[in-house]
């Protein structure tokens, strides 16, 4: 951002001219001090880094077990329900899957301040792949931030709920809708796009706060212009080093125009670091699933990215898995974090793949230092070369080699992967990463499909199953040293663990789990469970934490769904629809039913 030409004004003229200028880099200033304050709840992660941890001690190891519920809230909605609500300066923030209605509460009386419920073509629910989720809301400077479910982005007034602006931000019709969490860093908000299964070609914008006028919109494959790289300058890993990516990076991967339909969509979450003036985060699959009909590498899809916030150009891109021909998205979320990697103080950037290796990069350069598996079982590549950063394929698992309308089975994980969006945390006082995982391997069967706009755009037939000679449960929650690559800890679930993880200041880890229980566990001992309590619904909600009037609250949401819920949600029945998640998880609705609502907890007055 370039305020030289304020630098000369006097400073009463500079405060004047700021005042006139409400968006410009104030709304981070804002966003900073609000995350600052661990009472409030004031990003979907809590902070720009995505640690998912609370300074919050009140509720601690040692009275962690007496927690009760305080109060309970219930939003009507009956798909899954994903993301957290916020809390800022003693009013709570609330989502919905679509519809995608948003609600401001009192923190004192649970009085509903204010509704806003967009009215939304139903023909959007059939455009969205993995049920109607939607993963939370953006704050800054008076305003809430809504990604609707039909690409229209909309900022409302956070005392009133009445509508600033809108923007429609993709076609849905084409398939393009939306399911993220939007982000506000400096004076922008930022937002991606979902409908990697229709063949919508990905990207990332940003958006004004205070107009909604698009700043800049930087695509994931294509030309180099209309991804904002710049061959020269725009660097990657490759041959043990970081180096300039060169031109036409991308379209030299495809065949043809296949980039034109190709995926790589950007429904995750990102981060950001005011330092770099960097927003992370990850590029999803690419279109269609059958690898027969894109050979090449297919970049940038399946990449970790490096943007700058003011201007979208790419600063570095990282591609973990070329090729695709599993499903393994990218868009998991970029941890960032200062640690010790091999002995030496590194700006990490830490990202656990759906492809089951997490990686460890300098987030300053792109530079690769850590690739490793995060569950054993993973083996549809034996290991990452350190060197080119490519994943050493095992022929047996590989559903290129092996070739259209052959069933492939037992690769591990699933596409649903080792992880998918549910969030992981970094603990400042462990230096660990608590990570939900997803224990769970496939069939993968790629047949011949054509390109229809608006229409699936899949071409594979997926059965999932628990891991086979494992702990016969279908999810694992993992402490994870990200220096060495090593999981230090890791305890078993029935279900995936498909909640985001909250660390505290009061030596506790929390998480959801499908079947609907919230469980907290001491953080240094996670096999010792010190606190669980089964919710109306399954949780695939992210646990946060606020304080209000001296008394520390915990809270998720619960509400089954999601892509491994999406058989209860969408009511779907056959082994390998929900593109194979019913069949894999039938086992569910034994244990839970359908319902969204928000649990409070607190300990006893």
């Amino acid at each position: 951002m370039r305020i030289s030409w304020l630098s000369r004004l006097p400073w009463s003229g500079l405060g004047l001219a700021l005042a006139a200028l409400p968006g410009l880099a104030l709304a981070n200033a804002d966003v900073e001090k609000l995350t600052a304050n661990p009472k409030n709840w004031a990003m979907q992660a809590g902070d720009m880094y995505n640690q998912r941890h609370s300074q919050l001690k009140q509720i601690h190891a040692g009275n962690v077990g007496k927690l009760q519920v305080a109060w309970t809230f219930s939003t009507g909605v009956l798909r899954g329900h994903e993301g957290s609500p916020l809390v800022i300066d003693g009013t709570m923030y609330l989502h919905s899957p679509f519809p995608n209605k948003v609600w401001a509460l009192d923190l004192e009386t649970q009085k509903i301040l204010w509704k806003y419920e967009p009215k939304q073509d139903p023909a959007v629910i059939p455009q969205m792949c993995c049920d109607t989720v939607n993963r939370g809301l953006a704050y800054a400077e008076g305003k809430i931030f809504l990604q609707q479910a039909d690409s229209n982005l909309v900022a409302l007034d956070a005392k009133s709920g009445k509508l600033i602006w809108t923007v429609k931000n993709g076609d849905p019709k084409l398939g393009a809708v939306n399911t993220n969490a939007p982000h506000v860093f400096k004076d922008k908000v930022i937002t991606g796009i979902s409908g990697g299964e229709w063949g919508v070609r990905g990207f990332l914008a940003a958006y004004d706060i205070n107009t909604g006028k698009q700043v800049w919109k930087g695509y994931s494959v294509g030309p180099d212009a209309e991804m904002l790289i710049d061959p020269a300058k725009t660097t990657t890993w490759m041959d043990g080093a970081v180096r300039p990516v060169g031109p036409d990076s991308s379209l030299k991967t495809w065949k043809g125009d296949q980039w034109k339909i190709g995926g790589g969509t950007t429904w995750g979450w990102f981060s950001y670091d005011k330092a770099l003036n960097s927003v992370f985060y990850g590029s999803g699959n690419p279109s269609t699933w059958n690898p027969a009909q894109r050979p090449g590498d297919n970049k940038w899809t399946m990449s970790i990215w490096s943007r700058d916030v003011d201007t979208g150009k790419v600063n570095w891109v990282y591609q973990m898995t070329p090729y695709d021909e599993w499903d393994f998205d990218g868009v998991n979320e970029m941890i960032l974090a200062d640690i010790n990697v091999k002995g030496k103080p590194t700006k990490a950037l830490v990202h656990f793949d759906r492809n089951g290796f997490a990686y460890t990069l300098d987030r300053t350069n792109g530079a690769l230092l850590v690739a490793e598996k995060y569950d054993p079982v993973v083996n549809w590549a034996t290991h990452v070369d350190m060197k080119t950063g490519r994943p050493q394929v095992v022929s047996k698992y590989s559903t290129a080699q092996n070739g259209p309308d052959v069933n492939t089975k037992g690769i591990c994980p699933a596409a649903l992967g080792t992880k998918d969006q549910q969030p992981a945390a970094f603990d400042p006082d462990t230096k660990l990463f608590y990570v939900p995982t997803n224990h769970v391997c496939m069939d993968y069967e790629p047949f011949q499909v054509e390109y229809t706009a608006g229409q699936p755009y899949v071409g594979a037939t997926l059965s999932m199953y628990p891991a086979p000679g494992s702990h016969g449960g279908m999810g694992n929650f993992i402490t994870w040293d990200a220096s060495a690559g090593k999981i230090v800890q890791s305890k078993a679930e029935k279900f995936s663990v498909w909640s985001g993880v909250l660390t505290t200041a009061g030596g506790i880890a929390c998480y959801g789990t499908l079947e609907g229980y919230l469980k907290c566990v001491d953080k240094k001992n996670i096999s010792k469970e010190l606190f669980r309590f089964k919710t109306p619904s399954g949780i695939i909600g992210n646990v946060f934490s606020y304080e209000h009037k001296g008394r520390q609250y915990l809270g998720v949401f619960s509400g089954i769904g999601g892509w491994a819920g999406i058989g209860m949600a969408a009511g779907l029945e056959k082994d390998q629809d929900g593109l194979g998640a019913v069949g894999g998880y039938k086992e569910l609705s034994q244990y839970t039913e359908l319902g969204g609502s928000l649990t409070v907890f607190a300990l006893p007055n």
